[in-house]
């Protein structure tokens, strides 16, 4: 018997693009801490948190950083164009405070 997606047959083991389609659809979490001790005094705690999943899967559970993060998104258009016309309008104002300067 054949699937439909991802055509594997029955009791053969997935391939890596099964295994990648299912982690990016289900989501797959990796927790661990690394703490570094001198003689019973804590010097080091590092907690590393990996989350493997879809940008849907990840919207879906409310996790949404990369939109608000300005490093990784761009500004929209609109954002832009209002920028954009406030900047030329300081530019057309400091000409012209250069000019009057020069009489």
């Amino acid at each position: 018997m054949m699937e439909q997606q991802g055509l594997r047959h029955q009791g053969a083991s997935p391939n890596l693009a099964d295994v990648l389609e299912r982690v990016l659809d289900k989501g797959l979490i990796i927790a661990g801490d690394i703490k570094i001790n001198l003689l019973d005094i804590e010097l080091l705690t590092i907690k590393l948190r990996l989350l493997v999943a879809s940008v849907d899967k990840a919207k879906a559970m409310g996790i949404d950083w990369w939109e608000h993060d300005p490093a990784l998104s761009h500004p929209r258009p609109r954002q832009l164009a209002v920028e954009n016309a406030r900047l030329r309008k300081k530019i057309r104002a400091l000409e012209v405070a250069a000019l009057e300067a020069r009489r």
